[in-house]
Order: C-alpha cells, then structure tokens, then sequence
C-alpha cells in the first residue's frame, strides 16, 4: 500500500504539515516545525505513511514510561489525509506503529481523542481494537 517513512528533515516535517493541519488546526506551519522541534528533543517521532510520493497520514508518537502502562508508546497525533481517508493508509500507519512498541519493549500504544472526534473513536475502537479504559481530564491556565 505506503512506505512508512521516518520524517527528521525540515523539509520532511514541512511537508506533513498540509496534513498535520488537518487535526491540528490551530497551528501554522512554522509553529508546527518549532513545535516539532522542542518535542523532538523529548523524543517525539514523526512518521508517515506516502503512497505514490505524496504524505497520506501522519503519527507522531513518544516512548514514555508511568506506573499505570509500564514502557509504552503514547501516540500524540494520527491523521490521514481527507482525501485518502477509508484507503487503509491510517490503519496501515497505527499497525506500524503497533508492530514499533513490541520491537521496543513496549506493553502498549496509548493516546488521547477529543471528544468530538466520534470517527476516530470508532476507527480506534472497532477497526483497531483499542479500548477506552479511562477518561482525560484537562485544566488550561
């Protein structure tokens, strides 16, 4: 189907961003990348699935540890284009990304959806077999 692709340059991280913003719409492209950057140095990977040369979907994920999962993959961030969306290339990307937290020693892959997102909910849950063992609580200053 893709090639799954670690993205490190910044011409590579640009060119997510057409579809990064896709989820992240609050951000410009320059944020994205600076963002990126200061992630990066706390482990934050960038991969995408490009099929025919063009960026399909993207994950960006961290290796964490806490006292509930152990060693575990925390994905931040997975979309796929609008335009490439029921194609498999977002569920190709999470197997992946699945098949990455078992070569590292991981016990799971963890994340977080916003509430509104009833789509991903059901990608994760009935497509991908996740289950949603807690709710996220969240107080911006």
């Amino acid at each position: 189907m893709g090639e799954i692709r670690q993205l490190s340059s910044e011409q590579e991280v640009r060119d997510a961003f057409p579809v990064m913003s896709q989820l992240r719409t609050h951000l410009s492209e320059d944020l994205f990348y600076e963002l990126f950057l200061q992630m990066e140095k706390e482990g934050y990977t960038l991969f995408a699935n490009v099929h025919e040369g063009k960026i399909v979907a993207v994950a960006g994920f961290a290796i964490l540890t806490n006292l509930y999962d152990g060693k575990h993959v925390y994905l931040y961030d997975l979309i796929t284009d609008s335009n490439a969306r029921s194609k498999g290339y977002g569920e190709e990307l999470l197997a992946f990304l699945e098949s990455f937290a078992l070569q590292n020693n991981c016990n799971c892959v963890a994340l977080s959806s916003n509430v509104n997102r009833v789509d991903a909910h059901r990608f994760y849950k009935e497509k991908m077999n996740y289950e949603m063992p807690s709710y996220v609580f969240k107080k911006r200053f």
